[in-house]
């Protein structure tokens, strides 16, 4: 098991958030989306909004998270962002209060591949659950792709499951089709 640890994320940290986001897509989705669109994808321009979402977040529930590989230097090695479920998190034509209150979305969800199954992934879940539990909220929400079994099998190993819902991403005139998995907040150990 690696030595490692989750913090919040800081404005410095928008870098790396992006390395890790473009270094995973190209490995992880370079079978599921368009090459094309994965290459001109700009680190530059994901760095800046990286760096909107930690500095001027849209409420104190939205929160970017970082794991760290801990060895002779720290490496951030992933990632999450979530916030209170908004139109973002329905699906097609579903209607927005379908959802209701105490909702939470993850919006992103990343390891770069180099340093996966260290416990990073789990350790980010993990701290996020801890964050949504002090939030308020008693449900979480995430689309995956339906082409993708790491993250599906991933979020199934900590107790996520399809909650019936899907919508299809139009990328580059290409339809990509996503599942949404759904998780109860279990209450805190001590409660």
């Amino acid at each position: 098991m690696a030595l490692g640890y989750v913090r919040p994320a800081r404005s410095g940290d928008a870098g790396d958030i992006a390395r890790i986001q473009l270094t995973t897509w190209r490995v992880a989705y370079r079978r599921l989306l368009p090459r094309q669109v994965l290459d001109e994808l700009d680190e530059d321009w994901l760095a800046q909004h990286w760096d909107a979402a930690i500095t001027s977040p849209p409420s104190p529930q939205h929160r970017v998270l970082v794991a760290v590989e801990q060895a002779e230097q720290s490496y951030l090695v992933g990632f999450t962002a979530s916030g209170p479920a908004d139109e973002q998190a329905l699906a097609a034509e579903e209607p927005a209060e379908a959802l209701g209150g105490g909702v939470a979305a993850v919006t992103d969800l990343l390891v770069e591949p180099r340093w996966g199954r260290r416990g990073h992934g789990s350790r980010l879940l993990a701290a996020a659950v801890d964050l949504w539990r002090t939030d308020g909220f008693d449900t979480a929400l995430a689309w995956a792709y339906d082409q993708d079994p790491a993250t599906r099998k991933f979020l199934g190993s900590a107790g996520w499951a399809p909650d019936g819902a899907t919508r299809a991403l139009d990328v580059a005139d290409m339809l990509v089709p996503q599942l949404r998995l759904h998780v109860a907040i279990p209450p805190a150990a001590d409660e």
